[in-house]
C-alpha cells in the first residue's frame, strides 16, 4: 500500500508526497556522537518522495545492506509553496502539520561515500528510508521553539530532544531551504537529529512521539 500523508485522527491530507528534505547535525551533540563537526552553515540533503513509508503498522530495513540506524526527527509538512527566502509569516502560513518521523541510513554505505567525497543519496534514499507517522494539525504547537522528540526502543528511551536545541531553528531552516530550491505542498522538512542514534533490529519495538502531543508505536519488520 502506497504511502498518503495523514492527519492524526485518520484524514487523508490531499496533497501529492513530495521530496523530504534534511537538515544534516542540526543537534550540536549528535554530530559530536558521529565525530562530526558542527556545520558553519545549514547542511542540507534531498530523499525522494518514493522512500516515504509509513511508522504504523511496522516498517521494513534492507538488513542484508549493513548497519541501518534510527535517526529520530521532527517532521514538518509544507501545505503551500514557498520560495526566494519566504518572510517568517509565510513560512509560518505554508506549516500543514508536524509529525514524528524516522530517518534511515545504510550507515556503511554512507561511509564508504564520505570517505571517497561523493553524494550521499544511495545512503539515504532507498526504500523506506522515509518513516513518517499522521502529522498534528500546525496550529497544535503554539511555540515551535518547544517540541519534545521522543524514541523508545523495547521499552527504553534512546532519543529525547527538543528543537530549542537545534542549531538552526525550524523557521530560519525552512527560510534558508526555500531560498535554496523551491518547496511544494507535499513536501516534508526533517528538521535533525538529538544525539542517541544506533542500530535498528528486526523485531524492535518503538514508540515515537512528539512528546505530549502524538505518540505512535511500531515495529521493525
Amino acid at each position: 500500500m502506497s504511502y498518503q500523508h495523514k492527519y492524526v485522527d485518520g484524514t487523508n491530507i490531499h496533497f501529492p508526497v513530495g521530496k523530504v528534505v534534511c537538515i544534516g547535525r542540526n543537534y550540536a551533540e549528535h554530530a559530536k556522537e558521529l565525530d562530526n563537526p558542527v556545520p558553519t552553515e545549514p547542511l542540507l540533503f534531498i530523499k525522494p518522495g518514493s522512500c516515504v513509508v509509513a511508522l504504523e503498522g511496522g516498517f521494513a530495513i534492507p538488513t542484508e545492506r549493513g548497519s541501518v540506524p534510527y535517526e529520530a526527527e521532527i517532521a514538518v509538512l509544507i501545505g503551500k509553496p514557498l520560495s526566494n527566502k519566504p518572510s517568517r509569516e509565510e513560512v509560518l502560513d505554508a506549516i500543514s502539520g508536524f509529525a514524528p518521523a524516522l530517518d534511515l541510513t545504510l550507515r556503511d554505505k554512507q561511509a564508504e561515500l564520505k570517505a571517497k567525497g561523493l553524494p550521499w543519496e544511495i545512503a539515504k534514499s532507498f526504500d523506506g528510508a522515509a518513516v513518517i507517522a499522521p502529522f498534528v494539525v500546525g496550529s497544535t504547537f503554539p511555540d515551535i521553539t518547544d517540541i519534545g522528540i521522543r524514541l523508545s526502543i523495547n521499552g527504553q528511551v534512546r532519543q529525547d530532544g527538543n528543537s530549542a536545541q537545534m542549531l538552526n531553528p525550524i523557521i530560519p531552516m525552512i527560510q534558508h531551504m526555500a531560498g535554496c530550491f523551491s518547496l511544494q505542498a507535499g513536501d516534508v522538512i526533517l528538521t535533525g537529529t538529538p544525539a542517541g542514534v544506533g542500530p535498528l533490529n528486526v523485531g524492535d519495538e518503538l514508540v515515537l512521539e512528539l512528546a505530549g502531543v502524538s505518540r505512535f508505536e511500531s515495529s521493525v519488520r
